[in-house]
């Protein structure tokens, strides 16, 4: 799964630093790190809606999907369709 969190874009939009965002959201900045870093594994709605309330943006603006290399998926496909049949 390839989830990116693009926090710096809205950050640099609202001209707004990473530890006046923290605040505002209330979050630790280490916290929004690993949010900024794509080190979270996981990230409550509460937080999202902060995030959206404060920068003013959809959770659309923030997540972003990457697809995986789809070469890496075919094999998979290709193995349980053959040995489920």
């Amino acid at each position: 799964m390839a989830i990116r969190v693009d926090i710096d874009v809205m950050l640099a939009r609202r001209k707004m630093a990473v530890g006046e965002l923290a605040q505002r959201v209330g979050i630790t900045p280490a916290n929004l790190a690993v949010l900024k870093n794509g080190r979270a594994k996981a990230v409550r709605f509460t937080t999202l809606q902060a995030l959206c309330e404060v920068l003013e943006c959809q959770p659309g603006d923030l997540l972003l999907y990457e697809p995986d290399d789809p070469s890496e998926h075919t094999d998979d496909l290709t193995s349980s369709t053959t040995t489920s049949r």
